[in-house]
């Protein structure tokens, strides 16, 4: 008798386990797919703990060996991942440079090159020594508390270097300090004072715009608490080239004050609700701006600003066909161009979004309120596809610069749109790691700095 229950025991937990499989099955397909909700009755309490368990193995695998890199079996393989080396096309007629910032895997590290695309060729590298500058930051503010976590040597991202006159590079890690080093890598210095974060830009003075998370919030706290990382309040910052911040101003208490405090506090409440991630002044008097007003590229938002710091008034408002977008640049006296993203965030999907259709760049010209997609045809031929990040430029002779910075991608359009050069940051082996927003360099004044740092500028090691 003992034994016949024992055997249906045995029967009953095999068919328990069945069906609790099974169940975890269904859990990790709907979780992936996105089917969990219908409206207000949800099941992502059960499907996204049931996906996370389900992709551990996936994050063990991919950080063996190096978490920074890119490709791997587990993702989808992009087309020009299969590329047998960095650089494919045909190199420039005209004298141009690319500021290359890129992960080195020999290294083991972030490294910058100043690349002469006539040639391809490397004219000069720098390497900062980032467990050196690391150890210099007071870790005991709490912006800085995981510092020595994710921003290690082998995890520093070098974003968005700006080089001066003088062969220095001027960057951040991504919500680090903002570092200066000399030609030869030395640190010169480096402002703590604040995260700094997104795109680095220098107007004619020398002085350097970039976002930084401004904490403690100050006048937002009565919203959002006192709490790091709990709200990211970001500010408009100027900083000198001795490493002087200059003026700082948050984008929170500028909504406020200019009638958009809807914007941050609708529903669901974000901690993330601006994400500045460019700031662009204006050198020049014109029809539609005066010198010392500021672009600013709000991702979040999906919102482009025209903005005078020295009456505290948001002048324009750009909004239109473009989504979590990129980079804006100011092309002449009526006309900017955007880096559109154009990423929709949504309840479908493991990433809660997609990319509708491929990235694009949007020209808005002032004059006739009108938008136009640049080189449409073109850019949409090459499926380039960052739900972040990403940048570009036009350049003066109409050719067209973008980065596609999740596939560690950069393309060179001529102005008629045909592909002139592809760059991947690949190994001989394929093996595929990030870049951090590089930068061409194709004015006469860059040209001519350029030639005078490689003339004159030499490095022991």
């Amino acid at each position: 008798m003992f034994k016949k229950i024992e055997i249906w025991i045995l029967y009953l937990t095999i068919i328990i386990s069945i069906f609790l499989v099974l169940g975890y099955g269904v859990l990790v397909r709907q979780g992936i797919e996105g089917t969990t909700s219908t409206g207000n009755f949800s099941i992502k309490f059960l499907t996204d703990p049931a996906v996370y368990i389900a992709r551990l193995p996936e994050r063990f695998l991919k950080n063996i060996g190096n978490d920074q890199r890119v490709n791997d079996p587990w993702d989808n393989q992009r087309y020009f991942w299969q590329n047998k080396t960095a650089f494919t096309g045909d190199p420039l007629d005209n004298e141009t440079y690319l500021l290359l910032s890129r992960y080195e895997e020999s290294l083991g590290e972030f490294i910058v090159e100043l690349i002469d695309l006539r040639t391809f060729k490397v004219e000069h590298t720098w390497n900062p020594d980032i467990k050196l500058i690391n150890s210099m930051v007071d870790t005991s503010n709490p912006e800085f508390a995981l510092l020595n976590v994710d921003r290690t040597e082998d995890r520093y991202r070098i974003w968005h270097p700006y080089l001066n006159p003088d062969g220095s590079l001027i960057f951040h890690g991504a919500a680090t300090p903002l570092i200066k080093i000399g030609y030869c890598g030395e640190l010169l210095w480096q402002n703590q004072e604040e995260r700094f974060h997104h795109a680095i830009e220098v107007n004619s003075d020398g002085d350097i715009w970039v976002a930084s998370h401004m904490y403690p919030y100050g006048s937002m706290e009565k919203y959002v608490g006192n709490e790091v990382e709990s709200y990211l309040d970001d500010a408009v910052t100027k900083v000198s080239q001795d490493g002087k911040i200059i003026y700082t101003k948050s984008v929170s208490e500028l909504f406020i004050e200019n009638g958009l405090k809807n914007r941050l506090f609708n529903s669901p409440p974000r901690s993330d609700p601006i994400h500045l991630n460019d700031i662009e002044e204006v050198e020049e008097d014109g029809e539609y701006w005066k010198k010392g007003d500021i672009f600013l590229s709000l991702r979040n938002q999906s919102m482009i600003l025209l903005y005078r710091p020295s009456t505290n008034k948001i002048l324009w408002i750009g909004e239109g066909p473009f989504f979590a977008q990129h980079d804006v640049d100011i092309l002449n006296d009526h006309q900017i161009s955007i880096y559109n993203n154009n990423f929709l965030e949504t309840n479908l999907g493991w990433d809660t979004g997609f990319a509708d259709g491929y990235n694009e760049m949007i020209i808005y010209d002032f004059s006739t309120d009108e938008f136009s997609n640049y080189l449409e045809e073109a850019v949409a031929d090459q499926e380039i596809i960052t739900a972040n990040q990403g940048l570009a430029q036009i350049l003066s002779n109409g050719d067209l610069y973008m980065e596609e910075t999740y596939y560690s991608r950069a393309l060179y359009f001529n102005a008629d749109g045909a592909l002139k050069w592809e760059y991947v940051n690949i190994t001989p082996e394929g093996n595929v790691y990030p870049i951090a927003w590089t930068r061409i360099l194709f004015e006469a004044e860059d040209i001519a700095m350029i030639k005078e740092l490689i003339r004159s500028k030499t490095c022991d090691n």
